[in-house]
């Protein structure tokens, strides 16, 4: 097995710096310079934005569920119940999620589909990185895991659960300015559908 001493985890600032490049250089721009092909078709438009909504919400409380398994037991083995059951990654899995739902409450399946892949290859490589230590720290025991589960694209059918879980409070609260960002992109959609629908900015029209 690996020494840790060689291994070290993954840098999590990294993936941060790497989110708000690509949210600054390539999404924003994307975002703003560009408008929905379905802005005429109101029942299309309405669909998406709703869907859109939805996966948004669903980004949110999928994470505060990993959160509720993973919060207290990080570091202590390899968490294998609830949303860590079918996934290895269930918060990349949700934060994916989440972003997709912005792309859809633009009313842009284009948008949608790069601005999800876009943030799932960044959180797929940071992953990646994240369980070179998570092998060398855990083993057996972790190489096991990853045999039977996969990395991020979940198989629900592997779904367990105790009757029970321990809470960690400090991890739901960091979790919660998390979550203000992905509510955020509500209003955010919003503000942006009316700013183009008013013909303020130029954008290039996107299905």
């Amino acid at each position: 097995m690996t020494s840790t001493r060689t291994v070290k985890p993954a840098n999590q600032r990294l993936r941060i710096a790497l989110l708000r490049i690509f949210s600054a250089v390539v999404a924003l721009p994307l975002i703003l310079f560009t408008r929905s092909a379905w802005a005429d078709h109101d029942a299309v438009f309405a669909v998406l934005h709703v869907s859109g909504v939805l996966l948004v919400v669903a980004g949110v409380l999928g994470r505060f569920w990993a959160i509720l398994y993973i919060g207290a037991a990080k570091s202590r083995g390899v968490m294998q119940d609830g949303p860590y059951a079918v996934c290895r990654h269930p918060l990349y899995l949700f934060s994916t999620i989440g972003t997709l739902g912005l792309g859809l409450m633009l009313g842009s399946i284009v948008l949608t589909a790069f601005l999800g892949l876009s943030v799932f290859a960044i959180l797929s490589a940071t992953a990646a990185r994240e369980e070179r230590f998570l092998h060398a720290e855990f083993g057996p025991a972790y190489a096991d895991y990853a045999a039977r589960v996969p990395r991020i694209l979940p198989r629900p059918f592997l779904y367990h659960s105790p009757a029970t879980v321990l809470i960690s409070i400090k991890a739901l609260r960091s979790n919660f300015a998390d979550a203000l960002v992905f509510l955020s992109f509500i209003p955010l959609a919003e503000l942006l559908n009316g700013i183009k629908a008013a013909g303020l900015v130029p954008g290039l029209a996107l299905f």
